[in-house]
């Protein structure tokens, strides 16, 4: 009579049971891995932009690359202008001699952030051999692949990046993807230094996709 509970304890249902039972649970797994993914890259990115926006590396470098902002027919905006006057600051301090502004036009512009910036430090007392304008790009990652251009044609190894606090680490992340030993002396006080929430947010989107890009 036990014949019969053996062949039940048996049946096929219960591999089959078995298998949906695993199914399951894998499916679970990948889901909470999933969510746990989502969770950790703005986490993490926020962190990290927090991080980077207190870095001031006076590492001496080959040149002093003042990332663009905004600039009104010749005249820089209180944000570029505060990153220029970091900039010679640097100089002064013997981080390098060099200085490369970068950016390009916006419409109806006659005349380049770069340019703009190079005029700046030019009248501020630095000779005018000392300062490369760059006025190439519509954003932070096409000015870094034109420094990265001139970089390796005047062989040059490392480079000290100017910008606002909060977008130094997306200005870091994009520079080591370019091949760049590049440092961060961030800007300290003054316009653009404010760690606000929007520009927080923003800056961790932007590090985010510089992330995914990879």
């Amino acid at each position: 009579m036990s014949a019969p509970a053996v062949l039940l304890e048996w049946s096929p249902g219960r591999p089959y049971r078995s298998h949906r039972r695993r199914t399951r649970h894998r499916f679970a797994a990948f889901v909470l891995v999933c969510a746990a993914t989502l969770l950790a890259l703005p986490a993490g990115a926020v962190a990290d932009v927090v991080r980077w926006s207190g870095v001031d590396d006076r590492t001496p470098t080959d040149a002093i690359v003042v990332l663009g902002a905004a600039q009104y027919q010749g005249a820089p905006s209180p944000v570029l202008a505060n990153r220029l006057s970091h900039a010679r600051e640097l100089v002064d301090a013997g981080v390098s001699d060099r200085v490369i502004t970068v950016g390009g036009f916006r419409p109806g512009d006659i005349t380049s952030e770069a340019q703009t910036g190079k005029e700046e430090l030019v009248a501020d007392g630095m000779r005018r051999a000392q300062v490369t304008a760059l006025p190439f790009g519509e954003d932070t990652a096409e000015s870094l692949e034109a420094v990265s251009a001139i970089v390796r044609s005047e062989g040059l190894r490392s480079i000290t990046i100017v910008t606002d606090p909060a977008h130094s680490a997306r200005a870091h992340a994009l520079a080591t993807e370019y091949g760049l030993d590049a440092h961060v002396s961030a800007t300290s006080e003054g316009p653009g230094t404010s760690l606000t929430s929007e520009y927080l947010l923003r800056e961790s989107a932007g590090l985010i996709t510089v992330w995914l890009d990879r």
